[in-house]
């Protein structure tokens, strides 16, 4: 089993992502990062020593704030905010969400500003590496004051309360057969448990690897769709986008190109057409998803940032011996990028959906009317189209932004929230239902290729043909369709096609960000019968240098 060291303080994007989709990776906490921990909670402890007053510790919360609590009361006053904060509803977040959010907390309690236990730590680092899973309801925060709710539900099995999934089953918290012990909280421990960003952030972090698969899909089916519509590659020229400047759009054209080549049998045998240009979803592709780009760029910097950082309330700062009472545990960052990550996503799907009208329409695409032979007997990819129209408009509604709403809380002690939780969390069925219209244009694509047979387009578009034609045949005539459509959104959310997208693109599957920023790794893998324990890998890339993934033969990965 690979073992990863974390940092405290020191995640990267690449690396998130990889501990994101890689369950069985054990983690451990770096020795250098213990020392920090023990000092703000022996600070805690010499507050207690001094009988100060402070929030947090020895007072109550909020609005209770002002309310000392006797120091017999302390221990209970911990339990009792975890039990009275798990006020969760809905359906469970899945069990990868749980963990990532997990990490993050640990990331977080680890830097040595939190004044909690080691102990603590260690009892959610256990709960990571036996996959034992807390059940957290995905509704009940308003991104602001911390994600309270559904933090207090990934902190009750440590105090014997609550539930956690251990491989699909179900165990009461005071029977959790993975766990070594049940804690008795020690002062700002529960509110520290429960105070943070930790799960907006992971619900947008993983909103952002969503939008950048859909983001590279769409740059292949687009491509795909190119071809088969028998569009000009003129557009994708790179002196086009040169003199705009826009970065992310520069770097789309770039992918178009990489897949489209300069050339090909379909594109060749209309060179002298008498069509002038073609209709913005096609010739317009590097300009608006060069646009989201830009976003998902921007959107990576502010959640590898929120990743990274410490925001329970209050902070000890045990090398000057004050502990500060602030406000990060407002989720207003998280929340903004992830309304941003909406918009992409629907647009994604918007300018995917205009493609697919446009194929099916014979008039334009001069291809059999909706994509079937022998139309009026067969109907072809009429309804798919409809599907695609609907999921689109489906997510225009669930693009509204989420942080620009406010609903005061704790008797207006929280007059402003930034409902990051929600702006996230929304992210996955959007992804869904963009997924599902980027298949619809997969399917079509494919199919408009197909009828320009013997003609081929480039190398790599036909590869991405045949991915899906390994398991779709050509639609010769009606049949059961939504399981093709089912097949291929499976092929998009597996990631088959990143594979076929310039590595560089995106950033958690990059050799370099867009903005040219170097990023140091410092990925450490250890494995049973390795002798090189705790060997760093510093590479000046985003992508994990790592055996079991494909490289572009120097060593650098390709996909994560």
């Amino acid at each position: 089993m690979d073992v990863f060291t974390l940092v405290p303080g020191s995640l990267s994007l690449a690396e998130l992502r990889y501990l994101y989709e890689n369950e069985n990776v054990r983690i451990e906490l770096a020795e250098e990062g213990i020392s920090a921990i023990n000092a703000s909670a022996a600070e805690v402890q010499r507050v207690l020593e001094e009988s100060r007053v402070v929030y947090g510790i020895n007072t109550g919360f909020g609005l209770l704030a002002t309310q000392r609590v006797e120091a017999d009361e302390l221990e209970l006053l911990q339990r009792s905010i975890v039990l009275s904060h798990a006020t969760g509803v809905g359906n469970f977040l899945p069990d990868k969400s749980v963990r990532l959010i997990m990490l993050l907390k640990v990331n977080a309690l680890s830097q040595g500003f939190s004044g909690i236990r080691l102990c603590v730590i260690e009892a959610i680092l256990n709960m990571i590496n036996t996959k034992t899973y807390p059940c957290i309801p995905e509704k009940g925060s308003v991104g602001a004051s911390g994600d309270l709710a559904p933090l207090s539900h990934l902190a009750l099995p440590l105090i014997g309360e609550g539930e956690v999934r251990i491989n699909g089953e179900l165990h009461q918290g005071g029977d959790i057969p993975t766990m070594k012990e049940i804690l008795t909280l020690a002062p700002k421990e529960g509110l520290a448990l429960l105070n943070g960003t930790q799960v907006s952030t992971a619900l947008a972090l993983e909103g952002l690897f969503r939008t950048e698969n859909l983001l590279c899909t769409a740059v292949v089916v687009g491509s795909m769709t190119v071809d088969a519509a028998r569009a000009s590659r003129t557009p994708f020229d790179p002196r086009i986008h040169k003199v705009r400047r826009q970065r992310g759009q520069i770097a789309v054209a770039d992918a178009f190109r990489h897949i489209l080549g300069k050339s090909s049998e379909i594109s060749a045998s209309h060179s002298n057409c008498g069509r002038v240009q073609d209709p913005y979803s096609l010739r317009c592709q590097p300009q608006v998803l060069g646009a989201c780009l830009n976003q998902i760029v921007h959107a990576a910097d502010i959640l590898e940032c929120e990743a990274n950082g410490v925001t329970d309330n209050p902070l000890v700062f045990h090398e000057d011996g004050d502990i500060l009472s602030g406000g990060n545990f407002h989720a207003e960052p998280v929340g903004l990028v992830a309304d941003s990550l909406a918009c992409v996503i629907a647009e994604i799907g918007s300018i995917s959906e205009r493609r697919i009208a446009f194929l099916i329409d014979s008039s334009l695409s001069q291809l059999p009317p909706f994509l079937v032979e022998h139309s009026g007997v067969n109907s072809g990819f009429m309804l798919a189209q409809v599907t695609a129209a609907a999921l689109a408009s489906e997510n225009k509604v669930f693009a509204h932004p989420a942080t620009v709403d406010s609903l005061p809380t704790s008797a207006n002690q929280e007059d402003h929230v930034s409902m990051a939780t929600f702006a996230a969390r929304r992210l996955r069925d959007m992804a869904e239902n963009t997924a599902g219209v980027l298949a619809v244009e997969l399917l079509a694509a494919c199919q408009g290729l197909d009828f320009r047979n013997p003609l081929k387009s480039s190398p790599i578009v036909e590869k991405a043909k045949a991915i899906l034609r390994e398991e779709v045949s050509f639609y010769k005539s009606d049949r059961y369709f939504a399981p093709d459509i089912k097949i291929a959104i499976r092929l998009i959310t597996s990631q088959q096609f990143l594979q076929l997208v310039p590595a560089s693109l995106c950033p958690s599957t990059s050799n370099e960000l867009l903005l040219s920023e170097k990023v140091e790794m410092k990925m450490e893998t250890k494995r049973n019968d390795n002798s090189n324990d705790n060997q760093h890998n510093d590479v000046n890339q985003i992508g994990i240098n790592n055996d079991k993934k494909d490289t572009d033969g120097k060593g650098n990965v390709l996909v994560i």
